[in-house]
Formats: structure tokens, sequence, C-alpha cells
């Protein structure tokens, strides 16, 4: 994700992302926040027992995102306060760097607090590894050009979201269109929507 937002360029941060309403520069904007939450969450301990892990810490709802919301559209005005591009793929490289540098020096075993909920650092980074998948498919979903998720990245995330839905997506679908179709990223074919079969009905998952 960093290496793919460090490489856009001036243009690539003026087209539409993958979230209803944001262009690629406010979604940058949004994962620099992102960085920021995985910095306060590992540096926030908790002594009582978990209340949630990487399913539970997700509220499902099927209604997409209009980018409507009040703090969508703090977003947009916070990254056009960027104005210059390249301060805005500084501060994401520079966050987001910090961010991955504490993840990996966290004991998975210790509890912190986020959202009002505790969880074992091993569960919220479990959970922020599908939010940055979906994002990364978001920041490249019009920029055929740009390198999409790493497959670990993609295989993880499908394998969180089928624990989230309570079923498993059809083998022949990929990682990829399994994430885009489960998240309302992607209306399916009517052959996609024929081999979902009952899990038709329970989608999209939207992610909150």
């Amino acid at each position: 994700m960093l290496t793919t937002a460090a490489e856009l360029s001036d243009e690539d941060l003026a087209q539409p992302s993958g979230c209803a309403g944001w262009l690629v520069r406010d979604l940058v904007c949004h994962l620099v926040i992102d960085a920021q939450d995985v910095l306060i969450t590992l540096v926030t301990p908790a002594d009582e027992e978990p209340t949630r892990d990487a399913v539970t810490y997700w509220e499902v709802s099927a209604t997409p995102p209009t980018g409507d919301d009040p703090l969508d559209a703090l977003t947009v005005r916070l990254a056009a306060a960027y104005e210059e591009p390249w301060l805005l793929r500084f501060h994401l490289d520079d966050v987001g760097s910090a961010a991955g540098r504490a993840a990996e020096l966290a004991d998975p075993t210790l509890r912190v607090s986020t959202r009002d909920e505790v969880l074992t650092v091993g569960d919220y980074l479990s959970a922020y590894v599908l939010e940055w998948t979906l994002h990364h498919l978001d920041l490249v979903a019009y920029l055929p050009n740009a390198a999409g998720p790493p497959a670990a990245g993609l295989a993880r995330s499908r394998a969180l979201l089928e624990r989230i839905a309570r079923a498993e997506f059809p083998v022949s679908f990929s990682d990829r269109d399994a994430l885009l179709i489960g998240t309302g990223r992607r209306v399916p074919t009517v052959t996609e929507r024929a081999e979902l079969g009952e899990l038709a009905a329970k989608l999209p998952l939207v992610l909150g």
C-alpha cells in the first residue's frame, strides 16, 4: 500500500477512488488518519478481557456508504488542505511506516483499547489487514497501471471476510473478486450470482 501510494502521480491523486465521493487524494488522507489510529491504539493498553476479535470488530450493514457522511466530508476538506500533493504522499509514508514498525514490534497477545472495545493486538492488526487491503483495492480502482494488494494480503483478507460472512465464496472466485463482490465494491455478474447460491442473499457485507 505505502509503495503504491508513494508512486502515485499528482494526476493520479486527482482521479476517482473506489470510495463513494472520494478522489484518490481523499482516500490517501483517510489512510493517514488510519495509520495514526494504529499508532494510538497500539499504545493504549487495556487490562480488561477482550470484548471483540478480528471478526466481531466490524459493524456489518447492507447499505453502502454514499460519501455524504459528515466525517467523509471532513476528510475531503483535510485532503484539500495539502496544497502540494507531495506533502500528502510524504505524510502517509511517514506515519504509515511508523505504524508498520510499531505493528511489527507489538506483542500480539497484549490487549489494547479502541472504539470503546478491547481486542488483542493480534486481532486488531488482523482487522486492519482487511481494512487496508480493501482500501488498497479502492486506491487502484481507476488506476490500471498502479500495483494492487499483495497476494498474501488478499488471501488473508478473503479468509477473514468468509469468517465474517460465515460462508465461503466459490472457489472459482479470485481473492480479489471475492473481496470486491463480498463488500459491495462490484456487482456480481449473473453467472457469479448463480455460483454464490444462498450467500448472494447476504451480500453486500458493508464493513464499518
